[in-house]
C-alpha cells in the first residue's frame, strides 16, 4: 500500500506521466517514419528503374497527406510543448526543459526542414510526367533523390534527438516523483 505522500505525488504526476508517455510514443512514431525512409525506401527506389521510382515517389508523396499522418506530424510538437507546460506546473523543471527543447527541435528539424526542403522537392517531382526516356528519367531522379535523402536524414537525426529527449524527460519525471517502475 502506498503512503499518503507517495499517493498524492503519483496522482499529481499522473497527467504529466501520461502526456510524457504520449510524447514519447508520438516522437518514436515520427522518428521511425523518417528513419524508414533513410534506410530502406529511397535506397529501394534508387535501385529501381527511374521511371518507376518517380511514379512510386509521386504516389507516396500524394498518399502521405492523410488522416493518420497529419495528426502525428503536426500534433507531436504540440504534445511535446503541452507536456513541457504540464511538467512545469508540477515543478518538474528537468522534464519541462527536455520536452520544451524536444518541441523546439521538432519544429525546426522536422517541420521547417519538411516545408522548406522536402516539400519543394516533392512538388518539383510531382510536376514530372512519366514515362520519360531512360536518361532523362535518371537525371530527374538523381536531382531529386540525393537532396531529398540529405534533408530526410537531417529530419531523422533530429527526431532521434527528440525521441531521446522525450525519454530523458519521462525518466526524470519518474525519478523525481518516485513512481514505481
Amino acid at each position: 500500500m502506498m503512503s499518503k505522500a507517495l499517493e498524492a505525488t503519483f496522482v499529481a504526476a499522473s497527467p504529466v506521466v501520461l502526456l510524457a508517455l504520449l510524447s514519447l510514443l508520438f516522437s518514436g512514431a515520427m522518428f521511425g517514419f523518417f528513419f524508414a525512409w533513410v534506410c530502406s525506401t529511397l535506397w529501394g527506389l534508387d535501385a529501381a528503374d527511374p521511371n518507376v521510382a518517380i511514379a512510386a515517389m509521386q504516389a507516396m508523396n500524394a498518399s502521405v497527406r492523410n488522416i493518420v499522418f497529419a495528426p502525428a506530424f503536426f500534433g507531436t510538437p504540440v504534445l511535446l510543448i503541452l507536456t513541457a507546460l504540464a511538467a512545469l506546473r508540477v515543478k518538474e523543471g528537468e522534464a519541462a526543459a527536455c520536452f520544451a527543447l524536444a518541441g523546439i527541435l521538432y519544429v525546426l528539424g522536422a517541420m521547417v526542414t519538411t516545408m522548406t526542403a522536402n516539400v519543394p522537392l516533392n512538388e518539383m517531382l510531382a510536376a514530372v510526367e512519366t514515362p520519360l526516356d531512360r536518361q532523362t528519367a535518371q537525371d530527374v531522379w538523381r536531382s531529386y533523390s540525393g537532396p531529398w535523402q540529405v534533408w530526410n536524414a537531417v529530419r531523422a537525426v533530429v527526431l532521434g534527438v527528440v525521441l531521446a529527449l522525450a525519454g530523458w524527460g519521462l525518466t526524470s519525471i519518474r525519478a523525481a516523483t518516485s513512481l514505481p517502475p
